[in-house]
């Protein structure tokens, strides 16, 4: 299999169009942010840590009223993704075991791979999925923040100096995953095509067989993917869209297709970065762990369900918002933690792994003039696929593609009225790097 061939034009042009659509929202992003901050509308922050007040998705979409149920314990979500820093504040204690299937990394895969646009990718996934706080009112907390996690660390995309195909990558990650008693899978990552290789056909089969509920990104477009691709098409996997803090289909952080089977936030969400220091992120790779999260807290509030009632449950107590389902915004609707956890939701004989069986009978037919196989590989890239920015990098006052398509900001940088004025004045447009912060005391 020959290497994948690089979609960075294409997606350099969909950053260019995103950027232009976001920053037409500075009026909006502005405010978003003065919430955030707290400090400059006049309101008194509901917690002393702007951090934690940040993180409206809690108390927003009810996973505080599931944590009167469940709040995860007992179950292990593997964070398939460039390797988690498990010695960050929030995740201390989180990450009980871990691999590197891509070579380059650290046996226990908490050593973040891949370039260096892309390796805070895995702890930030981590950390809105199980992370801990730094304190009872600080940090980031996770919506499965009794969950532990396992860290399994893939080099995405092209010349990462890994021997190590990125379709076997994520072929070994998953069996790696089953075989370590994972109960959920995450996949905040993209194969930017419909189709996948026949290698998957047998990783993901085997996760399905030993009944893990394997939760994928949609993608987001204005990261070049413009429509879903795999593994977030495979049949039997939780296909998760994204959409704003108004609840509305998010147009730049997410893609729209009919695979999507849930829509969960995915702008203005906060997340930790490897050695400390939070960040503002817009895309489906943070929709993504919100999910599996709330599958975790499924799990851990009813142990007695297989991967297709989990599933069921979570999209039967979904709010389609008045589009028929599943519909190409939402798929079956908008996630309900409290509900998911605690309504009366009849069983199905849903089987994710007669789903994808029937699938490969019908598609991968020696006589069929196209398998599905893929002719050549295909780079795998973070689901949002954006360049997060340098760690060593100063304040400057050019715009780059993570500030244009993206508009994240460093909450250390939120909360100082003076930046904030001088963004308001030049419409969000000047680019303000990253500055790493340890966490509050």
């Amino acid at each position: 299999m020959t290497r994948g061939r690089s979609d960075a034009p294409r997606g350099a042009r969909a950053r260019s169009r995103g950027s232009e659509r976001r920053l037409r929202r500075g009026a909006g992003f502005v405010a978003a942010l003065a919430a955030v901050a707290g400090v400059l509308t006049g309101a008194a922050p509901a917690h002393a840590d702007t951090v934690r007040d940040a993180q409206y998705w809690l108390d927003g979409y009810g996973y505080t009223t599931a944590w009167n149920t469940s709040r995860g314990k007992g179950v292990t979500v593997a964070v398939i993704d460039t390797g988690v820093d498990g010695s960050v504040a929030e995740l201390e204690g989180v990450v009980v075991g871990g691999s590197d299937p891509s070579g380059v990394g650290a046996p226990d895969g908490q050593t973040p791979v891949g370039s260096a646009d892309d390796k805070g990718h895995g702890t930030m996934v981590a950390s809105l999925l199980a992370g801990r706080g730094t304190g009872p009112d600080s940090g980031v907390l996770g919506v499965a923040p009794e969950a532990e996690l396992l860290s399994i660390s893939v080099a995405f995309g092209a010349d990462t100096g890994s021997t190590v195909s990125n379709d076997d990558q994520i072929a070994e990650a998953v069996r790696w995953a089953v075989d370590q008693g994972a109960d959920v899978i995450n996949m905040s990552l993209t194969r930017n095509t419909l189709s996948w290789p026949e290698s998957w056909d047998d990783a993901f089969m085997y996760a399905f067989e030993h009944d893990v509920v394997v939760v994928a990104a949609a993608g987001n477009r204005a990261g070049g993917t413009t429509e879903v691709g795999a593994p977030a098409t495979i049949p039997g996997v939780l296909t998760v869209g994204g959409v704003d803090r108004d609840q509305n289909a998010s147009f730049d952080a997410s893609s729209q297709g009919i695979t999507i089977s849930v829509a969960a936030p995915s702008e203005d969400l906060v997340g930790v970065a490897p050695g400390g220091g939070y960040y503002i992120w817009d895309g489906t790779s943070a929709a993504t762990p919100l999910v599996s999260g709330l599958v975790a807290l499924v799990r851990a509030a009813h142990p007695e369900l297989d991967a297709g009632n989990v599933i069921n449950r979570i999209t039967e107590t979904a709010d389609p918002k008045g589009e028929q389902v599943p519909s190409p915004l939402y798929g079956y609707g908008l996630i309900d933690p409290a509900e998911a956890v605690n309504a009366v939701v009849p069983l199905v004989d849903t089987d994710p792994a007669a789903q994808l069986a029937e699938w490969i009978r019908i598609n991968r037919r020696a006589d069929s003039p196209d398998s599905g196989t893929p002719e050549s590989e295909e780079a795998i890239v973070p689901a949002p696929d954006p360049p997060l920015p340098q760690a060593d990098a100063g304040p400057s006052i050019l715009p780059t593609p993570w500030t244009l398509a993206y508009i994240t900001l460093p909450l250390a940088l939120v909360a100082v009225f003076g930046s904030l004025a001088v963004l308001i004045g030049v419409g969000a447009t000047r680019d303000l790097r990253r500055r790493s912060q340890p966490p509050p005391p």
